[in-house]
């Protein structure tokens, strides 16, 4: 078994970028997201949760 020398650098994946809701929905409940061809459709809940549909 063939083991890499240790370089004594590590490399942390990428996070992902973070978007406040708020600024998704402004004052709106709903949203459309295009993806490809595919729309899909992001609603704010009364109780504050997130569905999203095809």
């Amino acid at each position: 078994m063939k083991t890499l020398p240790n370089t004594g650098t590590h490399t942390r994946p990428a996070q992902p970028p973070k978007v406040d809701s708020t600024t998704l929905f402004g004052n709106a409940r709903e949203l459309i997201i295009r993806h490809g061809n595919e729309e899909y459709r992001l609603r704010l809940t009364s109780q504050g949760k997130l569905i999203l549909t095809k």
